[in-house]
């Protein structure tokens, strides 16, 4: 079985240890299915939930109040949701925990067979794939990188082994 756990260290103040298995738990998660899209509709979402809530708003004074389902079917449908769904963690926290010098720029991404480098501001909007379908990415993990832009979505940065900030 490959390691799990991944360093991030280098030009920064701190060294971080990454445990990708734990994340499942983490309420920063993202759905890598929905992600992408939603990033560049914020806006529009916006004007679409006020409407709602606007005519939710009407509705609940000329009808009443319509109960939420029970706590105990939200869980079940939570549970679910994490057993099958694809997520993945912004890695901004990460990077900003480790503390990076002020003279760093970079971040190199450690692969099993090769090295990318990008922009550190480019890692900063960066999100760490790490279950696909509910699953941990053990064949080619434990971590996918997708760039913030989503422009390598359909072929993210895989066998990461650790992170270098330069």
């Amino acid at each position: 079985m490959m390691n799990s756990i991944i360093m991030i260290e280098g030009k920064t103040k701190y060294k971080i240890t990454l445990d990708p298995s734990v994340w499942i738990f983490d309420d920063r998660r993202v759905d890598l299915l929905t992600y992408f899209e939603s990033d560049q509709n914020i806006k529009e979402d916006l004007t679409e939930y006020t409407k709602s809530v606007s005519k939710h708003w009407d509705r609940e004074i000329r009808e009443g109040a319509v109960y939420p389902p029970t706590l105990k079917t939200e869980k079940k449908f939570l549970k679910e949701q994490i057993l099958t769904g694809t997520f993945g963690i912004p890695f901004e926290d990460f990077i900003k925990n480790a503390e990076p010098f002020e003279d760093a720029n970079s971040l190199k991404i450690v692969q099993t067979d090769q090295e990318t480098t990008i922009p550190l501001s480019q890692a900063y909007e960066a999100v760490l794939g790490f279950s696909i379908e509910g699953k941990p990415l053990r064949e080619d993990g434990p971590v996918h990188v997708y760039f913030g832009d989503g422009s390598n979505r359909d072929n993210p940065i895989k066998n990461v082994t650790r992170f270098i900030i330069e």
